[in-house]
């Protein structure tokens, strides 16, 4: 079975089989959120992305160190033209907060809503505050090096310079003539020798709340410069991944190659991977638009675009259903499809379990499980892997009706094959399943009660026999006659 896996590098614009630079190892940086207000469902598309990426190199036998930051300064209003207040200064003034309580209490959300995601925790969760030296330290690497220039008190990357040995705008495909052209010259961005330039260090007004002191003046990081010390600083000077949303491929992303590239005289990225947007009517789900469904009123159904309510695990899976380098587009219908497809997923896992084998298989299950793997190696392609996954459903139903039978051997192989891929690769649960204690005492209650309509039926008292079943039925609880006596499931 094919083994090899191919990931799609921003970089060279094509697949390429992933050869981690340590065998058995790999390291992973992702860009995590800015926390000043609550995560949205923009922000569970790099989340879901990238766990799945974990889980499978995971489940490939790597050793993973997956280090994910917390952006808590230096992250000016616009992000382009590094002009405004830091955004979660702003949010501490609007709030009259201190900057690290806005912090705490949005990352502590950030954390709730992973957790209802069932993402997997990253190994190290460095934040851009604690790392202020290592940041220092990369701006001096950098001006030694020739790449960078003070000017009143703030220092900035010289892109003009950094662009006659190297290649400023690799990434996103820009050059520097295109940059120029669409930058504005803003107030206060005189002290720039172009105004493509951006801050590695800002000097700070006297009313900026946070700020550190340095050789060059009492301020603040650049935005893009936290990333690139502390991935290196965490993995290694070179390392395999860098992840994040398309929309800091331009400049963030652009900025990090740049800096780590002049400090350190090399790339630091092997493979750069992106996930494309979520949309809502067309346009980019963000903050800054103002077109934004946090987490919480997904699952709350709170927010006026909203019909319903909808599950953690339901957005997993709309988010999950098409492929990571495509657009989304937000609708109810679509979702309200994602909880239809996770709901017949959910209780094939449930008839999985119930199965019993009898006879040679009617089919192959190790076909099964190449295509599932073929998809996963195909450059983490989830729908594909789903519409598989639904191929295996069909049969697990026909086994059931008795339409179908399975050895042994397979039927072991197919449950194995389910949780494997179901619940470990692509990180769902069942949100129904009730605890293993209160699950027994359930189906005990059940079993007791259906036993009780058996007796009713053979008694030809049908009047209790229907009511039994139809209240079953309104509690939730499908019953179905057969001819050696009855089943159930939870609907």
């Amino acid at each position: 079975m094919n083994q090899e896996l191919k990931i799609f590098n921003s970089l060279t614009r094509k697949k390429e089989i992933f050869n981690p630079l340590v065998p058995g190892k790999a390291g992973m940086y992702v860009c995590g959120p800015t926390v000043y207000s609550n995560a949205h469902l923009g922000h569970a598309r790099p989340a879901i992305t990238f766990d799945l990426l974990y889980r499978y190199l995971l489940h490939l036998g790597l050793k993973v160190r997956y280090v994910r930051n917390i952006t808590d300064v230096g992250h000016l209003e616009d992000e382009v033209e590094e002009t405004g207040e830091d955004k979660i200064s702003k949010k501490a003034r609007l709030e009259s907060l201190e900057p690290m309580e806005v912090v705490q209490k949005y990352m502590n959300t950030f954390h709730k809503n992973m957790a209802d995601l069932n993402t997997l925790s990253p190994s190290i969760e460095p934040r851009a505050s604690g790392h202020i030296i290592e940041q220092q330290l990369m701006v001096k690497q950098i001006l030694q090096k020739g790449f960078a220039y003070e000017s009143n008190g703030s220092v900035y990357f010289d892109v003009e310079k950094y662009n006659q040995q190297h290649h400023y705008g690799k990434l996103s495909g820009r050059n520097l003539d295109d940059i120029l052209h669409n930058s504005r010259q803003l107030e206060g961005q005189e002290e720039k020798k172009n105004p493509f330039d951006f801050a590695l260090w800002k000097k700070a007004s006297p009313e900026h709340i946070m700020q550190w002191p340095s050789t060059w003046s009492n301020g603040f990081p650049g935005w893009h410069l936290e990333c690139s010390a502390m991935s290196t600083k965490y993995l290694g000077e070179v390392f395999d991944i860098h992840g994040g949303g398309l929309d800091l491929q331009f400049p963030h992303h652009e900025c990090e190659i740049a800096q780590s590239t002049a400090a350190l005289g090399h790339e630091s990225v092997r493979y750069w991977m992106h996930n494309n947007m979520i949309t809502i009517n067309g346009q980019k789900m963000a903050r800054s638009l103002g077109n934004f469904i946090t987490l919480d009123e997904l699952f709350t159904g709170s927010h006026e675009l909203l019909q319903q309510a909808y599950s953690p695990m339901t957005v997993r899976f709309f988010i999950l259903q098409a492929h990571y380098r495509s657009t989304v587009d937000f609708s109810n219908e679509a979702l309200q499809a994602a909880e239809k497809g996770l709901d017949r997923l959910m209780k094939a896992m449930e008839l999985l379990e119930k199965l019993k084998p009898g006879g040679e298989s009617s089919f192959k299950v190790e076909e099964l499980a190449e295509n599932c793997y073929n998809a996963m190696n195909d450059d983490l392609n989830s729908p594909i892997l789903i519409s598989h996954l639904f191929d295996g459903v069909r049969i697990i139903n026909s086994i059931h009706d008795g339409k179908a039978i399975i050895n042994d051997a397979d039927l072991i192989t197919l449950k194995s094959l389910y949780n494997t891929f179901v619940f470990e690769i692509l990180g769902l649960r069942n949100e129904k399943a009730p605890s293993s204690r209160n699950k027994e005492i359930l189906s005990e209650a059940i079993e007791l009660i259906l036993q009780l309509r058996q007796k009713a039926k053979n008694n030809k008292d049908w009047a209790t026999s229907d009511r039994i079943r139809n209240e079953l039925t309104h509690m939730g609880i499908e019953v179905k006659d057969r001819k050696d006596g009855f089943e159930w499931h939870l609907m």
